[in-house]
């Protein structure tokens, strides 16, 4: 593995050899050789850990977060709710907001993450790390966001020795260096960068809520007045059917798919008689495009790839990789939903005629010309049936499943009035300018909370995407002891 900030020293002590027990593997003296030693000290030194545990009620209600739970992408942490009987640990440790969580099993894989809700009795896994108090010197955004990069995964990559996973734990500390610049407006750039796309990341989820809340509240507030009961299917019902391996028979099925004939501006059968068209994505496979180059980069000319397994909860890419490859390839077109039909089903709409977008075949492409609005209303809606549990009951086969075209005839569609799908539509996308030429240091966070007011999902992550890349660019500079641009 080559590594770009950790090499293995030209000479070692008598010392470190006696540490490691005489042995003159490479690998373990690997580690961060820095060129200025005076810019970096041990993470031990900027931090402390929080080892306070919590009492756990049977009856209580507690908010807890796993390591799978901290999103190495973004940096946010979600949690799942529990009665204290159920909680996955008899000992978790107290979480409160603000808090830095490092995964000590995932941390090569960038587990860190800051909780932003504030809520009631927040805990989490003993096998996380939990920051509560950091040095003056620094901010916890600023901690964070050099946590999050190469740098530091690479050191603790450094760690490994054969049979083990590389882990950052409480007695790996001293080993993780962290620049400390002298210029503290370096400190602050890093700082309101970091704070940006968490706050960004953290309205990407409410916009997602308020529209799943919109979806629902449009549909039970406006039903017909007729009554419902469930029945158990009938032998010709499950003739026409075809399947007994199958929740289309089940109680929540049919309260769902009631739920939308019974609305009082009537519904259309399925996708097609909405007058949308579906098909696969594009066949990657080096049979059938010849040979391709893989990069996290993005080069002119490369395709960015838009794959299903990549895709957030919220409709956004979560991990750019784009492709290279000399033929002219299957591209998305501004409208099209892309929707990952295997096991993630979780959807993207191209709002950008500029973005050069290619997916695979595990993507069932969802085409209607022209009508922007409605296309992200139908992606909403399909997130809404996801959430209910509606496509879980049509899906078919293990490992996830798999909801193909032949499925998509039994999903009926509500007419939402347009001034409602146009409701739903902007807080996904909404097309407004992000100034960048009016920031500066003293006035970014201001004026980029003001533009969040209005953005939408796909502007919130676009946005958020933009700040990263000068997150990444600054610290690498940093880090090799370089002139830092404040610019946003």
């Amino acid at each position: 593995m080559s590594f770009k900030y950790i090499g293995v020293p030209k000479s070692i002590s008598y010392k470190e050899c006696k540490d490691n027990n005489f042995v003159f593997a490479p690998s373990k003296y690997s580690r961060f050789l820095p060129s200025n030693d005076a810019l970096f000290v041990p993470l031990s030194s900027l931090c402390k850990e929080s080892k306070t545990k919590i009492k756990v009620k049977r009856n209580g209600q507690y908010q807890y977060s796993e390591i799978g739970d901290i999103n190495v992408n973004t940096g946010t942490i979600l949690s799942t709710s529990f009665y204290g009987i159920q909680l996955p640990s008899e000992n978790p440790k107290e979480v409160k907001k603000d808090d830095i969580l490092i995964s000590t099993v995932r941390s090569y894989r960038g587990g860190f993450g800051m909780v932003e809700k504030d809520m009631e009795n927040m805990c989490c896994s003993p096998a996380i790390l939990v920051i509560r108090e950091v040095d003056k010197q620094i901010s916890k955004e600023y901690l964070l966001a050099i946590l999050r990069t190469d740098f530091v995964i690479e050191q603790i990559l450094g760690f490994q020795t054969r049979g083990m996973y590389p882990r950052l734990d409480a007695d790996a500390m001293d080993k993780v260096l962290i620049p400390l610049p002298e210029d503290k407006k370096i400190i602050q750039y890093v700082s309101v960068l970091m704070r940006a796309c968490l706050n960004k990341y953290e309205l990407i989820q409410k916009r997602h809520a308020d529209i799943l809340n919109l979806i629902d509240e449009e549909l039970k507030n406006n039903q017909k007045p007729n009554s419902y009961k469930y029945h158990l299917p009938t032998f010709k019902e499950i003739q026409s059917v075809g399947r007994l391996d199958t929740g289309l028979y089940s109680p929540y099925f049919n309260e769902g798919l009631n739920l939308i004939h019974n609305y009082y501006n009537g519904y259309w059968e399925n996708i097609y008689e909405l007058g949308y068209t579906l098909s696969r994505g594009q066949n990657l496979q080096e049979s059938n495009i010849g040979k391709s180059i893989y990069s996290e980069t993005h080069y002119p000319d490369f395709y960015t790839l838009a794959l299903p397994t990549n895709f957030s909860p919220y409709g956004t890419v979560e991990k750019c990789l784009y492709l290279g490859n000399p033929h002219h390839l299957k591209t998305l077109k501004q409208g099209e939903i892309v929707f990952g039909a295997e096991a993630t089903f979780r959807s993207l709409v191209v709002c950008d005629a500029k973005d050069k977008y290619i997916t695979n075949i595990h993507g069932v492409t969802i085409s209607n010309e022209g009508n922007l609005t409605q296309s992200i209303f139908v992606k909403c809606y399909m997130d809404f049936l996801v959430d209910i549990g509606i496509i879980d009951a049509v899906k078919v086969g293990g490992h996830g499943g798999s909801f193909a075209q032949k499925y998509w005839g039994v999903i009926p569609f509500p007419k939402f009035p347009e001034s409602k799908q146009e409701e739903i539509a902007v807080l996904y996308h909404n097309p407004i300018e992000y100034n960048t030429e009016e920031f500066t240091l003293d006035n970014f966070a201001e004026k980029d909370d003001i533009y969040n007011v209005e953005a939408g999902i796909y502007e919130l992550d676009k946005t958020a995407k933009h700040l990263q890349e000068l997150l990444n660019d600054a610290i690498d500079k940093i880090v090799n002891d370089q002139e830092v641009e404040i610019k946003f």
